[in-house]
C-alpha cells in the first residue's frame, strides 16, 4: 500500500503529464523508476531513476514538489549525467550548479507566475539556483562562466552544487553498461520527440520552442554525409588492403614490422529512396550525388537502388564501375503511399541479402518494420523528428 509521500509523488507526476504547459515532458516522466527513501536527505537521479527523501517531500507543498519532480526529469531528458561527465571530472560542484541553473531557468520560463510549479523556498528565500543571465545557455557555457568567476579551479571540487536542492548520482550513472546507456538514450529521445508531438497538438504548431541545450540534443548539427559514410564503413566485411599507417602489433614481439589489414571494400548494399511525393527533386538529386560519392568511397561490389512508396516501384542495379553514372542514368519512379516495409518484403522475396540498407525518407510512415535482415540506416529529411524503432536514425535539414 502506498504511503502518503508516494501518493503525493504519483499525483505530482500525473498532474504534470496532464498539464498542457508541460506536455513536452510527458513521456520522460514515465522513464525509469521512482522511489521514496527513508534516509536520503533530498532528491536525486542517476539519469534513469529518481529517488526522493520522505522527510524532504514532507517539507514541500504541492507546487514545490511538482517543481522538484520536473527538475529531476529534466536532468534525465537532457542526459546531464552522461553528456557532462567530463565536466564532472573537472569540478563536480561547479558542474552540479551549472546543470541546475539551466534546468531551473527552463522550468521558471514554463510557468513564470508559478501557477502550477514553484521553486522550493526555505525561510522565504529561494532554495535553489536561479539566474536569468544564463538564459539561452547550455550547461557548458554556464560552467565556463562559473569557473571563471570562482577562479581557475572553480573552487573546491567536492560536494554538490551550492544552493541546490538535489543531488546528482554521477557515479551511479557511469555504472550502467554501454548497452544500457544506448537503450536509455533511445528511450529518452523517443519520449521527448513524442512529447513534442503532444505539445504541438495541445498548444499549436509554434509550441515547444526549445531551449539551447534540448535543441542541441534533438537537432544536432551533424554532418549527415560523414555519418552516412561511417555507418557503411562500420559494417564493411572485407579486409583486402593493407596499411603502414598502423603497425600490426601481432608481430612486434618478434621485431617484425607488418602492415595492418584495413577494410576498404564492402559487398552488396541496398539503398531505398522514398518517392511517395514528399521528397523534392532537389533533395533527391543531392542525395543521389552523395550516394555516388559514398559508393566510390566504400567501393561496394553491388548497389541495389530501390525506389519505393507503398511498394517497390523501381529497382536499379549497379556494379562498382557503373555506380559512377548513377546520377545521370537513374530513373526515379513512384508517387503512391508510404510504406518502408515494402522494401523489407521485396528484399526477402527476391532473395537479396545486402550487407547494409540505407533508407531515405521524410519519416511520415505508419510502420517501420521489425525484421530487417541487415543493419539499416534511416536518413530522415524535411524537419520531421521521427526516430525509427529499428536501426540507426540520422536527421538532415532541407
Amino acid at each position: 500500500m502506498l504511503g502518503k509521500e508516494e501518493r503525493r509523488l504519483k499525483k505530482a507526476k500525473i498532474s504534470l503529464m496532464r498539464n498542457p504547459k508541460f506536455a513536452l515532458w510527458s513521456g520522460v516522466l514515465m522513464v525509469g523508476k521512482t522511489g521514496v527513501s527513508e534516509t536520503f536527505p533530498t532528491a536525486c537521479t542517476d539519469g534513469r531513476n529518481e529517488i526522493y527523501g520522505r522527510e524532504f517531500i514532507k517539507g514541500l507543498d504541492d507546487k514545490e514538489l511538482a517543481f522538484v519532480v520536473l527538475h529531476e526529469n529534466l536532468h534525465k531528458a537532457l542526459r546531464h549525467l552522461f553528456i557532462w561527465k567530463k565536466l564532472d571530472a573537472i569540478n563536480r560542484k561547479v558542474t552540479n550548479a551549472a546543470c541546475d541553473y539551466v534546468i531551473n531557468l527552463m522550468i521558471h520560463k514554463m510557468d513564470p507566475q508559478e501557477v502550477h510549479v514553484a521553486i522550493p523556498r526555505k525561510d522565504g528565500k529561494i532554495f535553489g539556483l536561479l539566474d536569468k543571465r544564463f538564459d539561452g545557455m547550455n550547461t557548458k557555457q554556464v560552467f565556463d562562466i562559473l569557473m571563471q568567476e570562482r577562479g581557475n579551479d572553480g573552487g573546491s571540487g567536492d560536494g554538490d552544487g551550492e544552493g541546490g536542492f538535489d543531488d546528482h548520482d554521477w557515479d551511479g550513472a557511469q555504472e550502467l553498461s554501454e548497452e544500457d546507456k544506448k537503450i536509455l538514450e533511445r528511450e529518452i529521445d523517443q519520449a521527448i520527440r513524442q512529447g513534442r508531438i503532444n505539445d504541438q497538438k495541445l498548444n499549436g504548431k509554434n509550441a515547444g520552442n526549445l531551449d539551447r541545450e534540448l535543441g542541441d540534443l534533438l537537432n544536432p548539427k551533424v554532418d549527415w554525409r560523414e555519418a552516412f559514410r561511417e555507418f557503411v564503413k562500420s559494417i564493411c566485411a572485407g579486409k583486402d588492403a593493407s596499411s603502414w599507417r598502423r603497425v600490426n602489433r601481432r608481430f612486434l614481439s618478434g621485431d617484425i614490422y607488418m602492415p595492418t589489414l584495413i577494410s576498404e571494400r564492402i559487398g552488396r548494399i541496398a539503398i531505398g529512396i522514398d518517392t511517395s511525393g514528399s521528397i523534392g527533386v532537389d533533395e533527391l538529386n543531392r542525395f543521389l550525388s552523395e550516394v555516388k560519392s559514398i559508393a566510390e568511397d566504400v567501393k561496394p561490389s553491388h548497389v541495389d537502388l530501390l525506389y519505393w512508396d507503398s511498394q517497390v516501384a523501381g529497382h536499379e542495379e549497379y556494379d562498382e564501375f557503373s555506380v559512377a553514372n548513377i546520377v545521370s542514368s537513374t530513373k526515379p519512379v513512384g508517387g503512391g503511399g508510404t510504406d518502408p516495409v515494402a522494401v523489407q518484403d521485396y528484399l526477402k522475396e527476391k532473395g537479396i541479402t545486402p550487407e547494409c540498407i540505407v533508407m531515405l525518407t521524410d519519416g511520415h510512415v505508419g510502420r517501420w518494420g521489425d525484421a530487417w535482415d541487415a543493419p539499416v540506416l534511416w536518413v530522415i529529411c524535411g524537419g520531421n523528428d521521427a526516430v525509427a524503432p529499428v536501426g540507426k536514425t540520422i536527421h538532415i535539414e532541407d
